[in-house]
């Protein structure tokens, strides 16, 4: 993932995958197992999840993994003309890796007060640094040349998943299909100019070939050593079968003019039968790759522009970069909660991202902001948890969303300076008649309203309009 990645619409036709990250077009394949489509039906039920990118890059406030990368964009620049050292002192970052102030119970117990029901943990991103005890390379957090492994957490992807769990959330593990570390990927006899495989694979099949095991084995081993995981998140899309035409058609998009583009098969078929002999229901987010494989979409620090009428997420930075800064600008309560009703109105859920600090601690700003949203949560939570998108979605000050009982909600996203309701408040495209029932959510008191050829108007009375007053947004119950 990038840092402040700039919104983009998104639209569904057919597509060539972006290889960057979830930003582009694309087109959805429903999973052709019905355990796992019954996974997602309860997944997109949860609507609200944490994110979290950490590693040994925390200790020195910057990007993950991607200014080891050697492409010339300006998110991922160096502080230093010197790439070779600044490559080995940035490996070097697990000889001090020592987060001794990791809890995360607490973490975990204040994502649930915050109304979140799942997480996903960074447990390998492109750098390669494992947060787990992989069995598969020295680079990790338990490795003897790491001073946290002397930690009794210092498995810290178990006891991320253990923690969560406990408070009755899912489990999910964010994996990076390319490791830059490992030399079957990035091959010392080479240079490294970007981001992909840096030799030729149809030369060289047996080291791709290698990798391929060594992919699958680590990700195998985190599905049986680290379950029950509810789900995997792939990230690292270029890493992916093209054809011939693709890597032409790519090669020449200027959206890709520092990379090499290349096929870069895995075998994913062969992968996700691997993982699903563990845990049939597992669901799979291949991101980026079009496909079975990518159980739902995920359009990365953006809200789509319109509905989305599969399953997808917005996976949106909370603090100012996917990964810990120092000082970093959090969202408020209300711009979060507004995210989320927008992001459901349409479709799909959040998973919103906190960055650990270098010494396994969040930000207290991080809390303040979690703490506000729970508080929305627990009033207003029937109007998110278990609903689906219903017309008109997301218009005017409206939020549209629909409980399984039919029941609908209409959610009104205040502007900033309104601390009370207006005294109405217009429906567009919502048409009640003389058998529908309108009521604040927590309040048995019937609205009156008035319908006409543009929506319904719905008239709020003076003892109404301080309700909730200073609420981030208000919910409208309709039956």
């Amino acid at each position: 993932m990038k840092t402040l990645v700039s919104s983009i619409l998104f639209f569904v036709v057919l597509q060539v995958s972006c290889l960057y990250a979830q930003e582009s077009i694309q087109s959805y394949t429903p999973d052709p197992s019905p355990v796992v489509n019954q996974r997602l039906e309860q997944w997109e039920d949860m609507k609200f999840g944490l994110l979290m990118h950490w590693g040994a890059y925390s200790q020195w406030g910057v990007v993950e993994s991607w200014s080891i990368c050697a492409e010339d964009e300006d998110w991922c620049r160096r502080n230093t003309d010197n790439y070779e050292l600044y490559k080995k002192n940035y490996e070097n970052l697990k000889l001090s890796f020592n987060p001794v102030r990791f809890d995360p119970s607490i973490w975990a117990k204040a994502a649930k007060e915050a109304g979140m029901k799942y997480v996903v943990f960074t447990t390998k991103h492109h750098d390669g640094f494992c947060m787990y005890n992989t069995s598969y390379t020295d680079y990790k957090v338990t490795d003897s040349a790491c001073p946290f492994h002397v930690n009794q957490r210092r498995d810290i992807a178990r006891e991320v998943f253990d923690a969560f769990r406990a408070e009755g959330m899912w489990a999910g593990a964010y994996f990076s299909k390319p490791d830059w570390h490992n030399t079957d990927y990035w091959w010392p006899n080479f240079a490294t100019p970007d981001r992909n495989v840096n030799y030729d694979i149809n030369k060289y099949p047996e080291r791709w070939e290698r990798y391929v095991r060594f992919t699958h084995n680590q990700l195998m081993e985190l599905v049986t050593n680290y379950g029950p995981l509810d789900l995997v998140w792939l990230d690292g899309g270029w890493v992916q079968k093209l054809s011939d035409e693709q890597v032409k058609k790519l090669s020449n998009d200027p959206q890709y003019r520092f990379q090499k583009i290349k096929s870069q098969d895995i075998r994913m078929d062969e992968l996700v039968g691997k993982l699903r002999s563990v845990k049939p229901d597992l669901i799979i987010v291949d991101r980026a790759v079009p496909g079975k494989n990518q159980n739902y979409l995920t359009p990365e620090n953006t809200v789509p522009d319109h509905y989305l009428p599969y399953p997808w997420e917005s996976c949106i930075i909370a603090g100012e970069s996917w990964s810990w800064i120092p000082d970093a600008k959090y969202l408020t309560p209300g711009k979060v909660i507004h995210t989320l009703c927008e992001i459901v109105a349409k479709g799909g859920n959040l998973l919103l991202n906190i960055a650990p600090g270098p010494d396994g601690t969040w930000d207290k700003e991080a809390y303040q902001m979690l703490e506000g949203v729970g508080h929305w949560m627990k009033l207003n939570g029937n109007a998110i948890y278990n609903t689906r998108a219903v017309s008109p979605y997301r218009e005017g000050h409206m939020a549209w969303t629909q409980g399984k009982d039919g029941k609908r909600f209409a959610i009104y996203l205040p502007d900033d300076n309104e601390e009370t309701l207006p005294s109405k408040v217009m429906m567009n495209e919502f048409f009640a008649n003389a058998s529908t029932k309108i009521t604040l959510n927590g309040d048995k008191t019937p609205l009156e309203f008035v319908t006409s050829g543009d929506g319904t108007v719905v008239i709020i009375p003076p003892a109404l309009r301080d309700y909730q007053k200073g609420s981030e947004a208000w919910v409208f119950c309709i039956e």
